[in-house]
């Protein structure tokens, strides 16, 4: 039977005509969607407009509005019938008539009803009370009637919305605040509602309104499309349930499927989470927006007052090169080019994760349509700039989830697509795969202390289920693909096989700690075994608990910490004779030796400034070459505070340290004196490099004391506001008493900052020890520092005084 059938077969039967017709239309297997939906509501309203039109004869001032989703013109199987009798005031007992000829059939065959009779007036006052009301009126449409009032009231209603918004929407807001944390996330709930939830029904919905009140719009890429895939999937519900429930129970997921047509439960699930993530990202971007908005609204009477009339120019604060913040969020500098510069979402992502800020929905898009594919392996920056956004802390959620969202997490590691939106059909789980990886890291960033390499651990624990969206074991799936990932971002041969050790048995300590017998020394051998090395295991241990405590409540304890941290000590013990030998001086290069011999003649500083590039890849045969840093090579006649005053020179230049390395140069036989070597690769935070001339006079002043630098740096810092950023764990100083025999090994693990080094420069030779050499690295946003010191006879420090250094250094950093 065709549609114009059903219309007539409502119109002349009445009641039972309607039922027949629509009981017809839900069964038909051909339409189904937004054609289903909307054929819906046009029975419903010819079947009304019959109604209303047997019990108005002779009325006038009155029409019959649908408001809400009918009002939309989409109704679902089971959905409410949201109407409104709206009338002029003038024959209220005959309205009251008019009401009950309507509201009783629809009763009769057991349809749920919203309704109300109200005047315009009432109908606006009711709306300036009730956000609910309002929001449903926003979708009002003409039925039948006297059309001149149903239009009179839209206009009103709308007029109202749009004046009272600087208002309403932050009440608005708020309430939605309210039912996310009550609801949950619509994209990670194994039974989610469709409609409440944060992610759902509702928020496009509110997304629909705040565009009305033209305050600010919704990205609209995707947001039809996610919305209409929740509509059919609580139609599906409705159909196979036969109830009016938006709430997706794990036992109807896979009659919801085939209803869909879907392969499984799982397939539903995922297109229901990856519908959710669209509208929720789209309702965080707006909600931002109107603060934005309402901010400058509230902000514009004062500096115009101020400036005389003149439009104010937002002020744009540099973060990285590049990347610029501007009026709360991270965006590009006027001369970026995306096209131009692979790692530039990189390093937005890493500069706005650092800085505690959103990342601009503009600079995203710009870098996602503009970026080019990286070279392989990576350049050194841009693996940097991972491990620093994956050490951020929260922080890199928000970001992670903008770079999601315009396509530039696959774009980078196209493994990725495999676990998005994934459901873990476990109770301990309480995110989708992709998710917890995220939280993993950000579990993992807490523990970046504990570790001789958190770059390491930061990537294991992005990576630790990567094989999640394979058949079979998924760590032994996911050792596979770790190999290849790594091996693109630019890891050497030994990190990758570090890596893919450890997401090849991420979850051995965790079970074999709780299902095993640690008492018997087979346990122990298998585990030390598999894990290979002291660095090996010292990083599972972090990557276990984090894995745990991005899992759920229910992953991990005081128990379990225990009894993983006995097994630790165990194969440790076994380990044992895998301690670092102390490290040997390589042979000098012939610049080397030339920058020492002129720095003993001179008898100040010597140094040259090199570029390093990565080689021409396959990718990229041709034009200019990646850049990994400049090479700085300082040759400096031993004296006290050589550290300090470079490592402070470096900080005032504005030049961040990537690795550094100092040690005493064995001069030619003939030639009196010694001399310190540096050999650091360093980069400038944004801009172009200082001269070297430049450096070199500074370095001059910084050793003979004229050149106040702790005070130059104090300065700068006072001046620049600080960011709300991340809040990264404490510093740590360890003293390795075994690592040499020549000198007392001193470890500091700490948040890389500006300054940093010269702090710890500063605190040494404030202890009167000697810095035999230092190796110094910085991995992502964390700096991993040794120093090899000794008293002034030159041997090494005495257990306690040791010990006494490590913790007057950590006071130091911690203040």
């Amino acid at each position: 039977m065709s549609s114009t059938d059903m219309h007539n077969e409502a119109e002349d039967s009445g009641p039972s005509g309607y039922a027949a017709a629509r009981l017809r239309l839900l069964t038909e297997g051909a339409r189904s969607g937004p054609p289903r939906r909307s054929a819906l509501a046009d029975l419903t309203d010819d079947w009304l407009t019959g109604l209303f039109a047997a019990g108005a004869e002779g009325l006038r001032g009155v029409s019959l509005v649908a408001v809400g989703g009918y009002g939309r013109g989409e109704l679902s199987p089971r959905s409410d019938l949201d109407l409104l009798l709206l009338h002029d005031g003038g024959d209220n007992k005959a309205v009251s008539a008019l009401a009950d000829r309507i509201w009783y059939p629809v009763w009769d065959l057991g349809l749920a009803l919203d309704h109300s009779v109200r005047t315009p007036a009432e109908a606006r006052k009711t709306a300036g009370e009730d956000l609910k009301v309002q929001l449903g009126l926003l979708d009002a449409r003409h039925i039948a009637g006297d059309l001149g009032l149903t239009a009179g009231l839209r206009t009103a209603v709308l007029a109202d919305w749009r004046n009272q918004a600087p208002k309403r929407l932050p009440e608005l807001q708020e309430l939605s605040a309210e039912r996310a944390e009550r609801q949950g996330e619509l994209q990670y709930l194994l039974e989610p509602d469709l409609k409440e939830a944060h992610g759902g029904l509702r928020d496009a919905t509110i997304l629909r309104a705040v565009a009305a009140s033209w305050l600010a719009d919704a990205p609209r890429e995707g947001l039809a499309d996610a919305r209409r895939r929740l509509l059919d999937v609580r139609d599906a519900l409705h159909l196979t349930t036969g109830r009016a429930t938006d709430r997706l129970a794990l036992q109807e997921q896979d009659q919801v499927a085939a209803e869909l047509g879907l392969l499984d439960a799982d397939t539903l699930l995922r297109q229901v989470y990856e519908a959710a993530r669209v509208i929720s990202y789209a309702s965080d971007v707006t909600w931002r927006e109107v603060g934005r908005v309402l901010r400058s609204r509230a902000v514009r009477p004062r500096l115009r007052a101020m400036l005389g009339g003149g439009k104010p120019t937002a002020e744009r604060s540099p973060l990285a090169e590049g990347v610029v913040e501007q009026d709360g969020e991270v965006v590009l500098a006027r001369a970026a080019r995306p096209d131009r510069d692979p790692v530039l979402p990189l390093r937005a992502a890493a500069a706005a994760a650092q800085a505690g800020l959103p990342l601009s929905l503009h600079a995203v898009r710009r870098m996602a349509a503009g970026v080019r594919p990286l070279p392989t392996p990576w350049p050194a920056e841009a693996r940097e700039q991972l491990v620093t956004l994956l050490g951020s802390g929260r922080p890199t959620i928000d970001v992670w989830e903008a770079l999601e969202a315009e396509g530039l997490i696959t774009h980078f590691l196209p493994d990725w697509d495999r676990v998005r939106c994934r459901p873990q059909r476990n109770a301990v789980h309480v995110w989708t795969v992709d998710r917890h990886l995220i939280e993993t890291a950000v579990r993992a960033s807490e523990f970046t202390r504990r570790v001789h390499r958190p770059d390491l651990l930061l990537v294991a624990a992005l990576l630790h289920d990567i094989g999640k969206g394979w058949p079979g074991d998924h760590s032994v799936a996911g050792e596979i693909i770790v190999k290849d990932v790594a091996a693109r971002i630019g890891f050497d041969r030994d990190d990758v096989t570090v890596l893919s050790t450890l997401v090849r048995h991420h979850l051995l300590l965790v079970e074999t700690a709780t299902r095993r017998d640690l008492e018997d020394p087979a346990t122990v051998r298998s585990v030390a075994e598999a894990v290979g090395s002291q660095g090996t295991l010292e990083l599972l241990h972090a990557l276990t608990e984090a894995d745990a405590l991005a899992t759920g409540p229910a992953a991990w304890s005081s128990w379990r910490g225990s009894l993983v941290a006995d097994l630790v000590k165990r194969v440790a013990a076994v380990l044992a004779g895998d301690d670092l030998d102390e490290p040997e001086a390589a042979a000098p290069t012939a610049e080397q030796e030339r920058l020492a011999i002129e720095a003993i003649a001179t008898g100040s500083p010597v140094l040259s400034l090199r570029a390093q590039t990565e080689p021409p890849t396959e990718e990229q045969p041709s034009g200019d070459p990646e850049p990994l840093g400049v090479e700085l090579l300082i040759a400096v006649p031993d004296q006290p505070g050589v550290l300090p005053a470079v490592a402070g020179v470096l900080a005032m230049h504005r030049l961040t340290v990537r690795t550094a390395e100092l040690s005493t140069l064995d001069l030619p036989d003939g030639v009196d004196g010694s001399v310190l070597l540096l050999n650091w690769r360093v980069a400038a935070e944004y801009g172009s490099l200082p001269q070297a001339a430049r450096l070199r006079a500074d370095l001059v002043r910084a050793l003979d004391g004229s050149l106040d630098i702790a005070g130059r740096l104090a300065e700068r810092d006072a001046a620049y506001p600080r960011r709300r950023g991340v809040v990264a764990p404490p510093p740590r100083v360890s003293v390795h008493p075994a690592a040499s025999r020549l000198a007392t090994v001193i470890e500091v693990r700490a948040q890389d900052a500006p300054g940093l080094l010269f702090r710890i420069g500063r605190a040494l030779e404030d202890a009167s020890v000697r810095v035999r050499s230092a190796h110094v690295s910085t991995l992502g946003a964390n700096a991993v520092d040794a120093f090899y010191v000794t008293g002034p006879e030159g041997a090494p420090l005495p257990g306690e005084e040791a010990a006494s250094v490590a913790r007057k250094l950590e006071e130091t950093l911690r203040g």
